[in-house]
C-alpha cells in the first residue's frame, strides 16, 4: 500500500513509549505503518542474517540464499512504483529499510542499494517504457541481479575522466571498450548498467549515456577482488568490455551527460545515510549489553565512568544522525531536497558510525577481534562505506561548495 505523506500523520500519539534503547523516542517521529516496516525488516536481519554472517564474512561469502526472500519481502527497489513490481514505499520507508539490513551486514545494505538505487533506478529513470516492464519486475523478485559501472581503474572520485568507449555503428548498434572497478554484485548479475563515453551526438560532441549490458556477451569479463579485508561478506568485481556488440536499444535513451549517473548516486548516498546508521546501532547495542555484563574490578564495566562516556557518544551521534536522515527523508518524500543535503547526510552519518564502531571494538577489549561480535566486521565495512559513493573528503568540498559558492575540486 503506497503510503500518505500529510505531515500530521508524521507525529505518533505522546503515549508512544519509546523502544528499549530509543532514547530520544524517535519512533514518535515515524508513523504505524513506517514502524511495521522497520520491525519486519528487523526480524528478518535477527532471524536469517545474524546467525550466518559472521561465518560468511570470515569465508569471504555473499549469503546468495537471502535473495529471494529479499525479493519476495519488497526489499529490492522499495521505493519505486507498484506497476513495475515494486512495493512503492515512501523514501522514509526505503531508509528504514537500509538501516536494518546494514544493521545486519553493509554487505547485505550493498547489494540491496545497488539492485535498487543503482541499478532499478536508472532503468526507471532513463530507460525506455520496454526496458522497464522488462526488467524491473525480475528485478524486485530478485530473480535478475543487477550491477554499476561507473568507477574505473583510473578515475574513482573524477567519473568525467573516464575512458570507457561506446562506439556506435552504422546500423544503429554500438561497441563497447574499457573496464570498470570496484563493482558491487559484479559476479552475481545479470544485467550491468555501465556508463560510457560516446560520439552519437554531433551537436553535443562527446556525451556519457548510460547501457544495459546483458553479463553473458560475449567480450564481457567479470573478475572478482581478491585480497578484500572489509566488505568480505559482498562481491565485489572488476569488469572488462573487449568489443562487446550491443544491440541498439541497450541504450538508455533518457541519459545523458554525467548528471545521469550522478542522480543515481544521490539516490544511493541517500540510502547509505540510513545504512551507516544501521552499523552504528548494531554496534551501540552489542557494547551497551556487553557492559551490562562484562564483570572487571567485581562489578560490571558498563558502571565504570570511562565506558559511561563512550555509550553516551554513541547514543548522542546516533540521535542525531536519525534525526537527520529522518528530516531528508520527509523532504525526499516532498520534492525538497538536494545533492548537497544529502551529501551532507552520507558524510556525517558514515563518518559517526566509523567512530561509534571503533568505540564499540574498544568496550569490548580482546572479545572486540572475534568473528561472533560484530563491531569489528562492521568497522572493517564502514572503512569502505567511508570511501565509496562519493570519498568523505569529496563529500565536503561539495558542502563547501554549496556554503561558499566557490568550486575548490580544481
Amino acid at each position: 500500500m503506497a503510503p500518505t505523506l500529510d505531515a500530521p500523520t508524521h507525529l505518533a500519539s505522546p503515549q508512544l513509549k519509546p523502544r528499549d534503547g530509543d532514547l530520544f523516542n524517535i519512533d514518535a517521529a515515524l508513523t504505524e505503518e513506517e514502524r511495521a516496516v522497520r520491525d519486519s525488516v528487523r526480524a528478518f536481519v535477527d532471524e536469517k542474517v545474524l546467525p550466518i554472517i559472521g561465518d560468511c564474512y570470515v569465508d569471504g561469502r555473499f549469503p546468495k540464499e537471502l535473495i529471494a526472500e529479499m525479493g519476495e519481502a519488497g526489499y529490492l527497489g522499495a521505493n519505486l512504483p507498484e506497476e513495475y513490481g515494486c512495493a512503492g514505499l515512501s523514501s522514509v520507508m526505503y531508509g528504514l529499510i537500509m538501516q536494518e539490513l546494514e544493521r545486519g551486514d553493509s554487505g547485505i545494505r550493498s547489494f540491496a542499494s545497488v539492485q535498487g538505487a543503482l541499478v532499478m533506478y536508472p532503468i526507471f529513470a532513463f530507460g525506455s517504457e520496454e526496458q522497464k516492464k522488462h526488467w524491473l519486475p525480475q528485478m524486485a523478485k530478485g530473480t535478475k541481479i543487477g550491477c554499476f559501472g561507473l568507477t574505473e581503474p583510473d578515475y574513482g572520485s573524477n567519473p568525467a575522466g573516464m575512458i570507457t568507449r561506446a562506439r556506435k555503428q552504422k546500423d544503429g548498434t554500438w561497441i563497447l571498450n574499457g573496464a570498470k572497478m570496484w563493482i558491487t554484485n559484479g559476479s552475481t548479475a545479470h544485467v550491468a548498467v555501465v556508463w560510457a563515453k560516446t560520439e552519437d551526438n554531433d551537436d553535443v560532441g562527446t556525451s556519457i549515456r548510460g547501457f544495459l549490458v546483458p553479463t553473458d556477451s560475449k567480450g564481457f569479463k567479470a573478475k572478482d577482488q581478491k585480497g578484500k579485508l572489509s566488505l568480505r561478506a559482498s562481491d565485489t568485481s572488476e569488469l572488462v568490455f573487449s568489443d562487446v556488440h550491443l544491440p541498439a536499444d541497450a541504450i538508455l535513451p533518457k541519459s545523458g551527460g554525467l548528471k545521469s549517473p550522478l542522480m543515481c548516486l544521490t539516490q544511493a548516498r541517500y540510502g547509505i545515510s540510513w545504512g551507516a546508521l544501521g552499523a552504528a546501532i548494531a554496534c551501540y547495542e552489542e557494547a551497551l549489553s556487553y557492559s551490562k555484563e562484562r564483570v572487571m574490578f567485581g562489578r560490571p564495566i558498563g558502571g565504570f565512568q570511562i565506558q559511561q562516556v563512550r555509550l553516551a557518544e554513541m547514543v548522542t551521534e546516533i540521535v542525531k544522525g536519525q534525526l537527520l536522515s529522518l528530516h531528508l527523508g520527509r523532504m525526499k518524500d516532498a520534492g525538497t531536497f538536494t545533492p548537497q543535503q544529502v551529501s551532507l547526510a552520507k558524510r556525517n552519518n558514515v563518518n559517526i558510525a566509523t567512530e561509534i564502531a571503533r568505540e564499540a571494538r574498544r568496550l569490548l577489549g580482546g572479545n572486540g577481534i572475534l568473528a561472533e561480535y560484530a563491531s569489528m566486521r562492521h568497522m572493517a565495512n564502514l572503512e569502505s562505506v567511508y570511501t565509496y559513493e562519493g570519498t568523505h573528503d569529496v563529500h565536503s568540498l561539495i558542502i563547501g561548495q554549496a556554503v561558499t559558492g566557490m568550486n575548490a575540486f580544481s
